[in-house]
Parts: structure tokens; sequence; C-alpha cells
């Protein structure tokens, strides 16, 4: 009984990121929406710990299911799948607020960031769903790891600069910071795309019974 209680604690743990990461986006909505002298700190404030507590659920839910031993092919498919949604919450919610603010360079720049961020999580969707036709496991790639390890806390820092009502980050910071998240995203589509490139070349391999 001990074991099922840890695991539906780190199962918990892994799917409150989405509804967490809803609230974020329902709250900077409502704080962007309103004339800058209206705004209120403490709404800020709300809408900013819900969202690092969102991005912080994917470090402690595998730290839990490894200490706890708890491990599960649900919970490998499950974890990748917040993250999609995590990044469908925050990234067209930054283009939004970018615009907002007057920052049309950086609103284009931050559009094409959600294009391709939200374009390889289908494309490796795509491979894992080509490689499950061969037995290759779809468990996370390390890549894809260290791509949610930088571009969770990139995010995170992108609001606070375009909303944060003290401006003490230089917006060159995010803007590097965005280039760097930008090529690791590609990074992991490559290493995925080599990973998965054998069961591509045998799906693409005429059926010989015809």
């Amino acid at each position: 009984m001990a074991r099922k209680i840890k695991l539906g604690f780190v199962t918990a743990l892994t799917v409150v990121r989405f509804p967490l990461v809803l609230a974020f986006f329902a709250g900077a909505v409502v704080y962007s929406m309103r004339p800058p002298e209206e705004r209120s700190i403490a709404l800020f404030l709300l809408t900013f710990v819900l969202l690092v507590t969102s991005a912080i659920t994917d470090l402690f839910d595998g730290y839990f299911a490894r200490k706890f031993s708890v491990q599960t092919a649900l919970g490998a498919h499950m974890d990748p799948l917040m993250d999609k949604f995590f990044y469908l919450s925050t990234l067209p919610l930054l283009v939004f607020v970018a615009l907002r603010n007057g920052h049309t360079n950086h609103s284009i720049f931050l559009l094409v960031m959600t294009i391709m961020f939200l374009s390889r999580d289908q494309w490796v969707t795509f491979l894992r769903s080509i490689g499950s036709m061969y037995d290759v496991s779809g468990s996370a790639h390390w890549s894809g790891k260290v791509r949610t390890a930088i571009n969770f806390p990139l995010i995170c820092l992108i609001y606070l600069v375009e909303e944060c009502p003290w401006q003490f980050i230089p917006p060159p910071v995010a803007y590097v910071s965005e280039v760097i998240g930008l090529a690791v995203n590609m990074l992991s589509a490559w290493i995925y795309t080599y990973r998965y490139w054998p069961s591509l070349k045998r799906a693409a391999e005429l059926d010989k019974h015809h």
C-alpha cells in the first residue's frame, strides 16, 4: 500500500503541472489586460509563483520517482505530455504580453520560437509513434531533459522581463537566453531524429508482400 501511495504522489506531482500553468495563464491574461497604473503587484506575484511552481514540478516528479523507485511506463510518457501542455500554455501567452507591451520585434521572435518549440514536440511524438512499431523505447532522451531544464527557467525569465513591475533584468539577458534555448530545442530535435532514424527507414520501406 505504501508503494501505491508513493506512486500516487509522484503521478499527482506530474499531472498538477497542467492546472498550475492554466491558472498562471488566466492570471497573466487578466494582469496584462489591465492598464499599467491599475495592475496589481499581488496578482503579478501570484501568477509568477504559479508559473515557477508549475515549472519546478518537472524537477521533483522525476526526483521522487527515482527516490521511491516508482518509475512506470505511464509516468515516462505522462511527463513529456505535461511538458507539451506547459509550452502550449506559456509560449503563446508570452507572444501576447510582448505584443501588448509594444515590443513588436520581441513578439515576432517569440512567435518563431513558439512555432519551433511546438513543431519539435509534434515531430518527437511522430518519431515515438514510428519507433513503437519496432519496439523502440519511447522514454525521454537526455537531450529532452536538458531542453526542459533550460527552457522552463527561460520561460520564467522572459515573463519577468516582460511583466515584472521592477525591471531589474536587462532585456538583452533574456534575448541571448532565448537564442540559446532555441538552439537547444533544434539540437534536441536532431538528436531524436538520429535516434529514431533506423525506425524511420524501416517504416519507409516498401511492403515486400505487395
